[in-house]
């Protein structure tokens, strides 16, 4: 799973630095309102809404903001009504581009992402034509520094995870979408910190690419990334290591 371990790194570290400026926030909220939307504003009994939460504190965002978002998905505050729309397409190289996104206006959206790939030499594609390169899987990431990797093998094997990576300062834990609150729990036991734990479209296989059409790749979902209505870009593009040195 290299292909997928360099993406999940890079997404990783994107997530981080967006998080520090507050960009994460808007698509959170929309995440959270979602959620509670079509879970119920009980996040007991609804694990999605439990893990948008979640990913809101990890990102610092204000306890109100949490509430208030769930209550505009639950119907008990008034709010825009947004829907979940899956766009996908091929970027440089041919590799898959699966992007998710969260609008109220999904012809608007349909537009500029398709204008997006447009720009950044890539090509938007019909429904269903690469979706099924992915799976969706749960990830869970550690920092190298919090547990030693035989201790969090023995830990994460046990709870049921699938397998476990090694990313520079970062181990990566991959989870059935069922186990993956089975395995972080197991780590919260265990006093083991983790960075983030959350739902990704894994790709079942990976396409390499030059550094040029690399480069050329990841400012196609950057660009992708940056816009408001889109919540997560997914490829199957296997990044080479010093484009990757260049991203960190």
């Amino acid at each position: 799973m290299s292909g997928h371990s360099k993406w999940a790194s890079i997404k990783h570290k994107k997530a981080l630095i967006d998080s520090k400026r507050g960009k994460m926030f808007t698509k959170v909220i929309r995440e959270i309102t979602v959620a509670a939307r079509t879970g119920g504003g009980d996040p007991d009994s609804n694990p999605r809404l439990r893990l948008a939460i979640q990913t809101a504190k990890g990102v610092n965002m204000p306890s109100d903001n949490i509430e208030r978002a769930i209550k505009k998905g639950t119907g008990s505050l008034e709010g825009a009504s947004y829907e979940e729309i899956i766009y996908e397409g091929y970027g440089p190289a041919g590799v898959a581009i699966y992007v998710q996104c969260l609008t109220d206006n999904k012809n608007r959206t349909a537009g500029e992402v398709r204008n997006l790939f447009t720009k950044k030499n890539g090509n938007m594609a019909g429904q269903g034509s690469v979706a099924w390169l992915f799976e969706k899987k749960g990830l869970l990431v550690v920092r190298t520094d919090v547990v030693s990797e035989d201790r969090l093998m023995e830990l994460v094997l046990q709870a049921g995870a699938l397998d476990l990576s090694r990313s520079d300062e970062h181990f990566e834990i991959l989870t059935t979408v069922t186990d993956l609150e089975a395995v972080k729990k197991a780590l919260e036991d265990a006093g083991v910190v983790h960075e983030s734990a959350l739902l990704q479209m894994i790709p079942k296989n990976t396409i390499a690419v030059t550094p040029q059409e690399a480069r050329s790749l990841i400012q196609l979902i950057d660009a992708l990334e940056d816009h408001d209505d889109v919540q997560n870009v997914y490829t199957n593009g296997d990044i080479p290591d010093e484009v990757m040195k260049e991203v960190a």
